[in-house]
């Protein structure tokens, strides 16, 4: 009987280190980089305006994992190696179908996205999508035109965000990416854009 209790409590230490090394060691660092590297290069190959320098929004809260997930820091000192706690793992961010999507992000900024940010009319949202903010600052003709765009927009953002993680081996970081791309997507907006911020109100860069 003894055994059994050994064994059971053997195999429940197992999966909560396994449980802890998901949801603790998310590598933010290298999803940031990885993030900002894709945003950058949608944004500049669109002829889009860096961000001004030193103005940085309020960055939305990450997504945090459901409660009772997570253990104390004492206990995660115990049961997590330190070796393993120091490393900064790469985040793959480039497959077939994430390319694609960038493509296509390329070419609706450059056709008419851009615009619509320019004018005020769409912004980012505080969970990494594009919303329509104001549609009555377009010409009559783009009003239209304005919901398809920034529905096959957030489209291909709910693919990346999805193909991100499971490119990396862990489908259950896909809120973790999603919230890290729309600091990205916030923090690289050129002045006169506008995002939402955690409330969802709109501001202004």
């Amino acid at each position: 009987m003894r055994q059994f209790y050994t064994g059971l409590l053997a195999t429940a230490f197992v999966a909560l280190v396994g449980c802890v090394t998901i949801n603790v060691y998310f590598p933010e660092a290298a999803a940031q980089k990885a993030a900002d590297q894709f945003i950058g290069n949608v944004l500049d190959d669109s002829g889009v305006a860096p961000a001004a320098k030193g103005v940085k929004p309020a960055t939305p809260p990450a997504a945090k994992p459901a409660s009772g997930q997570q253990p104390s820091a004492s206990l995660l000192d115990l049961i997590v190696p330190t070796a393993y706690a120091a490393e900064s793992p790469d985040v793959r961010i480039q497959t077939p179908a994430t390319e694609a999507i960038r493509e296509r992000m390329k070419q609706r900024f450059r056709g008419s996205l851009k615009g619509y940010f320019d004018q005020g009319a769409v912004g980012f949202t505080a969970d990494g999508m594009v919303a329509v903010r104001d549609a009555s600052q377009l010409p009559l003709a783009d009003r239209s035109n304005v919901n398809a765009v920034v529905a096959d927009e957030n489209r291909d953002r709910a693919a990346l965000y999805r193909e991100v993680a499971n490119a990396n081996g862990h489908p259950e970081w896909e809120s973790r990416i999603r919230g890290t791309f729309a600091s990205g997507w916030i923090e690289r907006a050129p002045p006169g854009w506008y995002y939402q911020d955690a409330s969802g109100a709109w501001k202004r860069r």
